[in-house]
């Protein structure tokens, strides 16, 4: 009885209930990862990549000329210009940090709104940009999945909306961590960004040790948003 007053006194009621929504989260995720269940997720942050991509080219002045994301879990963003050793790591370092602001977003319901909404104008905007129509019906089913999910949350008592916020959250930081690892660590594939960062960048590393970098960055921002939170709800 003890115990469980001291964790009772240093962790508030919105703090568990936190810790347990990222916990769950985290089981089911690795529970249904080789399920067609995850595929939707998987993919989505697969979008979220190829986005990095787009966005750390456009904010260095290149051209974004189109996006693909594949039924097999695969993505390509085509670029023009832009400053090249930003762009390549931005899509595996970006996938982490929006998984980071997605967790973090989910403690406020004001915050959870702006992070559904910024979401959806992100993919309606991908839709006038994709170049493959995958990625479009991709775009126009997480549209509507939010939307309805938003709808529920707004005329009926069951906020489900921070939770699907979360989930996306935690899908990402893990998706992004575990993907850095299988494509960059375990096996070496010589046309990841990871290998093409290691052929420009004058540093004596290889795309493995990128990977490893990577890696290490990923998990930071994954430890930061569940300790961030946490502080965010104290």
């Amino acid at each position: 009885m003890a115990v469980n007053w001291e964790l009772r006194g240093c962790c508030g009621h919105n703090q568990r209930i936190f810790i347990a929504a990222v916990g769950v989260s985290t089981v089911v995720i690795l529970l249904l990862w080789r399920t067609f269940l995850l595929t939707p997720f998987k993919l989505i942050t697969i979008f979220l990549h190829e986005t990095s991509h787009a966005l750390a080219c456009k904010l260095t002045c290149g051209d974004v000329e189109g996006m693909q994301v594949h039924a097999n879990e695969g993505g390509v963003t085509q670029t023009r210009g832009g400053i090249y050793w930003i762009i390549l790591p931005a899509g595996y370092l970006g996938s982490s940090f929006w998984g980071m602001i997605f967790i973090l977003a989910s403690t406020n319901l004001l915050t959870t709104r702006i992070a559904a909404g910024c979401f959806i104008l992100a993919l309606v905007v991908v839709l006038f940009v994709a170049d493959n129509w995958f990625l479009r019906w991709l775009c126009i089913g997480f549209v509507v999945f939010i939307a309805v999910v938003w709808v529920i949350q707004e005329f009926t008592s069951f906020h489900i909306l921070k939770y699907v916020i979360l989930f996306i959250g935690v899908m990402n930081s893990l998706f992004s961590v575990y993907d850095i690892y299988d494509d960059l660590i375990s096996r070496r594939v010589h046309s990841s960004d990871a290998e093409k960062f290691a052929e420009i960048c004058p540093c004596p590393c290889n795309g493995v040790g990128w990977g490893v970098i990577w890696g290490f960055i990923s998990f930071i921002f994954l430890c930061a948003s569940i300790y961030l939170g946490l502080v965010i709800l104290s």
